[in-house]
C-alpha cells in the first residue's frame, strides 16, 4: 500500500496528497539542479524570475505557523511536509520508512548534492536529522510517539552522497513516558558497517501537555 494512501484516506485526501507529492518531487529536482548548475548568469536570472512567479502561485491560503496540515496524521503518522520523510517537502531526500521483524524501524534514502557538507559527503547535521526522524518513528511504532529531549551522535565514517542509505532505530528502554532509542546510519550495500551512531531520549507528553504545545492538534474522531 502506498504511504500516500493509508486505509483511512478518502479519495479527495488521496488526490490531495498525490498532488502535493508531485509538486514536492519536481521541487526537489529543481533544488538539486539549482545547486549543481553551471548555467550562465542570464539563465540564473531568468530562473529566478520564474521562481518568483511560482512562489506567487503558491501563496494562496497559506497555513499558519502552528497549523497541522489537513493532509497530515499527527501525532505519530504521515507528515507530508516533513523535511525528512515528507513527499511534499523540497528539502526531504525523502526517506522511506518501514518496520522489520525484530521491532526495528528502517528508513532508506539517497542524499543528493543539496545535502552536501564536505565535497562529496553528506552534512553532519543532515545525518542528525535522518537519525532523529527514524528514532522518532521507532517510538511511534512502539506505541508512544514523543519528542526528542536528548540526542548524542558519534560520526564514525563519512556519509557518501548519491549512495543508498539505511537508517535503523529501535527503542531499547522505556521508563514511563520516556523512551531510550538507539540508531545507526549505514549503506544498504554494507548494512553492518556503521557510518553514524546515535543514542537519544524521547519524551511522550501527556494529552494536556500536547494540547498546550500544539494548540491546533485535532482530537481523534
Amino acid at each position: 500500500m502506498s504511504p500516500l494512501d493509508p486505509p483511512s484516506a478518502t479519495d479527495a485526501l488521496h488526490d490531495r496528497r498525490t498532488a502535493i507529492a508531485a509538486l514536492g518531487a519536481d521541487l526537489r529536482a529543481l533544488v538539486e539542479a539549482a545547486v549543481r548548475t553551471g548555467a550562465p548568469d542570464e539563465v540564473l536570472l531568468l530562473a529566478a524570475k520564474e521562481a518568483q512567479h511560482l512562489t506567487a502561485l503558491l501563496t494562496v491560503r497559506p497555513r499558519g505557523r502552528a497549523e497541522v496540515p489537513e493532509v497530515d496524521v499527527f501525532p505519530g503518522g504521515i507528515r507530508m511536509y516533513s523535511p525528512v520523510t515528507g513527499a511534499g517537502s523540497p528539502l526531504a531526500p525523502p526517506l522511506q520508512i518501514e518496520t522489520v521483524d525484530d521491532g526495528a524501524v528502517v528508513g532508506t534514502c539517497t542524499l543528493g548534492v543539496a545535502h552536501e557538507g564536505p565535497p562529496g559527503y553528506g552534512h553532519g547535521g543532515v545525518s542528525a536529522l535522518l537519525l532523529d526522524e527514524v528514532m522518532g518513528w521507532a517510538c511511534s511504532y512502539a506505541g508512544q510517539p514523543g519528542m526528542t529531549i536528548e540526542l548524542n551522535l558519534s560520526y564514525k565514517r563519512p556519509v557518501v552522497l548519491e549512495t543508498p542509505l539505511r537508517v535503523t532505530a529501535r527503542v531499547t528502554e522505556r521508563h514511563g513516558r520516556t523512551n531510550l532509542v538507539h540508531g545507526t546510519i549505514a549503506t544498504t550495500a554494507a548494512p553492518r558497517t556503521v557510518l553514524v551512531e546515535a543514542e537519544a531520549v524521547f519524551f511522550a507528553p501527556a494529552p494536556d501537555q500536547a494540547r498546550a504545545l500544539f494548540p491546533s492538534l485535532r482530537d481523534p474522531a
